[in-house]
């Protein structure tokens, strides 16, 4: 039992969970988007953008970084796991395990779009850590391949016979783009000593400023067309971080601006939350 106990802890561990506000709520969201406070039919997709598929992510990715990630200070902290090669089957085996019963279900059960845009969503996943294709050592291609963090603004009114709303999806795409470059600022170091060639390796602190900082402009008019105080928040928190890094160019700020990016989602998370709320009080929505 304390093994099995350990072992959860574990992979829980390798799963980000500070992280799962990308892929939980974005999925909520995609319901909220609809015009339901909550749709069970959409709940098995909601559970499985939880552990399942944050193994799957970040799994995938330790077991490709370790040579990085043994060079990464951050590593085995709430930041990410450190794993050792005789954890990469174990890790593995879990992926597969917690993950295929979801996959079967959806095959079966949803609409196809909402099936195609799964599989695209694990496929970018997957090779953005897995070669040939390891999307992680290609400058752009890694920051543009993480637009698929809004694949479930897709899925989850796919599966609910719903059109997307894609002022939203495109929105989160661009935000996506943005945060990803912005939070590689961090690696700089590490990634070129172990010869990745990142957008953040390629473009230096204050190239990614402004990189990040046109991504989030587009998010920003984007987020504008859904909901004013998102698009508001959003503009607030990114300037911070962009003028901020402006300010001092180095991978030390962007590691020191790392928690404020971490917090970004929850906050303009509850932003939308807090006007959900007054609209449910006042009875506007839904």
């Amino acid at each position: 039992m304390a093994v099995a106990s350990a072992s959860l802890r574990r992979l829980v561990h390798i799963s980000r969970p500070v992280l799962w506000i990308n892929t939980i709520g974005t999925g909520v969201v995609g319901v909220w988007l609809t015009g339901s406070l909550f749709d069970w039919r959409a709940l098995p997709v909601i559970l499985w953008l939880t552990l399942p598929f944050n193994l799957l992510i970040y799994g995938v990715n330790d077991i490709y970084d370790q040579d990085t990630d043994a060079l990464n200070a951050r590593k085995g902290s709430i930041e990410g796991a450190r794993i050792e090669p005789r954890e990469v089957r174990f890790i593995a085996w879990s992926v597969a395990a917690v993950n295929a019963p979801f996959l079967l279900y959806f095959a079966i059960a949803l609409p196809m779009l909402a099936v195609a845009a799964i599989l695209l969503y694990i496929g970018v996943f997957v090779f953005y850590s897995a070669p040939p294709l390891r999307f992680k050592a290609r400058p752009f291609l890694d920051s543009l391949s993480n637009a698929a963090y809004a694949l479930p603004l897709v899925i989850v009114p796919a599966a609910l016979d719903e059109p997307p709303l894609w002022a939203a999806v495109l929105g989160l795409m661009a935000w996506s783009v943005a945060k990803h470059a912005f939070d590689a600022v961090q690696d700089i170091v590490e990634d070129g000593d172990a010869g990745i060639t990142t957008t953040a390796v390629r473009l230096g602190p204050a190239g990614v400023a402004i990189w990040s900082g046109v991504w989030w402009i587009i998010s920003t008019v984007l987020f504008a067309m859904v909901n004013l105080p998102v698009a508001g928040v959003n503009a607030l928190i990114a300037g911070i971080l962009v003028v901020s890094l402006l300010r001092d160019p180095t991978p030390e700020t962007g590691h020191r601006l790392y928690r404020l990016s971490v917090a970004f989602p929850y906050i303009a998370g509850s932003a939308a939350g807090v006007q959900l709320t007054l609209a449910i009080a006042t009875g506007v929505y839904p």
